[in-house]
């Protein structure tokens, strides 16, 4: 699985087999920031809350789809006529992980803009995701502003493309670790 330039590669190893051992077992052993993954404010927040600081009504809530494509930063303006509520889950749409696994989608990656992420702060939405490795770069002003607001991030996600003029909830439960991160599976419920 590609990973994050300088993370750990992950691994998923058999430890027992069924016919030597009367049972199938694996290990994983993965850091929190691979494949579709979710950030919690102790990423990068000194004091932050952990994942398992979070009850499960954290991860479900109505989905927002914010179509970005072609651009390379998303700005505030794109929420214009959508009606997001305190605790809506927002997703945006860059069309970038068709480039997972292409070095380019590490180097290349378009960013969440500042603009977009206070007005996403003022709203008090809950969650926000997107279809690339980061919301931003070093220094990680987006991140910070956004865990620092107790908005959880969701990096890596794919096939957001589906999503666009649809009406969704959203479904995001990660492992329920005492970590900065977790991994994740996310689903989206199509209600119209």
């Amino acid at each position: 699985m590609p990973v994050y330039p300088g993370d750990p590669i992950p691994q998923l190893k058999q430890t027992a087999a069924l016919a030597t051992d009367g049972y199938n077992e694996f290990q994983i052993t993965t850091g929190m920031h691979a494949g579709t993954h979710i950030d919690a404010p102790l990423h990068m927040i000194d004091g932050g809350k952990l994942i398992s600081d979070y009850g499960p009504e954290k991860f479900f809530g109505r989905g927002h789809l914010i179509d970005a494509h072609g651009k390379t930063e998303a700005s505030a303006d794109l929420l214009t006529g959508h009606d997001i509520q305190p605790g809506d889950i927002v997703l945006v749409y860059f069309d970038f992980d068709q480039y997972y696994g292409d070095e380019k989608y590490f180097a290349d990656y378009p960013e969440l803009g500042e603009s977009l992420a206070n007005r996403l702060i003022e709203l008090r939405v809950g969650i926000v995701g997107m279809d690339t490795p980061s919301p931003d770069r070093q220094p990680f002003t987006v991140h910070k502003l956004l865990l620092g607001h107790d908005i959880l991030i969701i990096e890596n996600l794919t096939n957001l493309k589906s999503l666009l003029g649809k009406k969704f909830t959203i479904t995001a439960l990660p492992a329920k670790l005492a970590a900065e991160a977790a991994p994740i599976r996310v689903v989206a419920n199509i209600i119209n």
